[in-house]
């Protein structure tokens, strides 16, 4: 599995995804700024948008790696560097 996915959002450029956030969501920063959060909900006719705090966004990230350290995933290294990269 890539960590590396990307979205480009229609005014903000640019998106990286900071994790998954639940059924058909994630979580994307914009590239440049990093301090502006999306929750993308993936549809069957496009993505929706919508921005979300950085606690908010920290919040579903530290969710994420506790599922990955109950599940011991693989990826449990990967999204740590990610985490740490993005909110440390």
């Amino acid at each position: 599995m890539s960590a590396e996915r990307y979205l480009n959002h229609p005014n903000f450029g640019l998106l990286y995804r900071v994790c998954p956030a639940g059924e058909h969501q994630e979580v994307y920063a914009t590239l440049y700024a990093q301090r502006m959060f999306f929750r993308v909900t993936h549809q069957a006719r496009g993505a929706s948008f919508d921005s979300i705090p950085l606690l908010d966004a920290r919040f579903l990230a530290e969710q994420n790696l506790m599922r990955e350290r109950r599940q011991q995933s693989v990826d449990l290294a990967m999204w740590q560097k990610l985490f740490d990269l993005t909110f440390i």
